[in-house]
């Protein structure tokens, strides 16, 4: 995702990786769309994920879809899926993420990719922490009406973490060297509210800390 051009120069472009059964989020930042840039973000954010992943699945950009990302993810014994041509359902879930959270909290204002980095760390070390530990989100059921058409209604709001908890055999699911006890601990070390708080101030430091030259509007 761009953050916006200035003066005929291109911003910075934020990565938003969600798994689809727990919405576990891990947001990255690139100072542009290249493969020698995205790699090791992208490396980067699976990292950050506790447990293994088993499928990549992207849109059909070229940033994802090319040899050195397919190199990588085959490393990793990944699978790589990307979306149909024009099909945005395919994304939906990350593509209403995008404007729920990373719009939210970096605006739409140009930043130049000279600060990708100290945004990587915010997300790294502060974001990431409070979307999967302190952020509740909505899981839907989906209910068949009378006429027999399927909705979905949204009356179970967890954590990444509480949705990951309470999958059967969770333990079963984690990276070598992590336990639902590590994840726990980390949880309890501040309140939602605390957390909330101290993301607020960090993000205020952080734009503080932007080149004269951003427009943070």
């Amino acid at each position: 995702m761009h953050q916006g051009d200035r003066d005929g120069q291109k911003g910075l472009y934020h990565l938003n990786t969600i798994d689809e059964v727990t919405q576990w989020e891990i947001v990255g930042c690139v100072p542009q769309i290249s493969e020698r840039a995205l790699v090791p973000v992208l490396q980067d954010l699976l990292v950050q994920y506790p447990f293994v992943i088993r499928g990549f699945h992207t849109d059909n950009g070229s940033e994802f879809i090319n040899g050195v990302v397919a190199k990588l993810l085959n490393k990793l014994l990944i699978e790589f899926t990307k979306s149909r041509p024009r099909r945005t359902n395919d994304q939906a879930l990350v593509e209403g993420k995008n404007g729920s959270i990373v719009r939210k909290q970096m605006g739409y204002a140009h930043i130049p990719p000279s600060e990708a980095q100290k945004i990587q760390c915010f997300y790294r070390e502060t974001l990431n922490v409070y979307l999967n530990f302190h952020r509740p989100c909505g899981f839907a059921t989906e209910v068949v009406d009378k006429r027999g058409k399927v909705r979905k209604r949204y009356d179970t709001y967890l954590t990444p973490f509480e949705k990951l908890q309470s999958l059967p055999e969770a333990e079963r699911f984690l990276k070598e060297g992590v336990t639902l006890a590590d994840l726990e601990r980390m949880a309890k070390a501040h309140s939602d509210t605390g957390y909330a708080q101290l993301l607020q101030r960090r993000k205020a430091e952080l734009f503080r800390s932007f080149t004269r030259s951003c427009i943070l509007g």
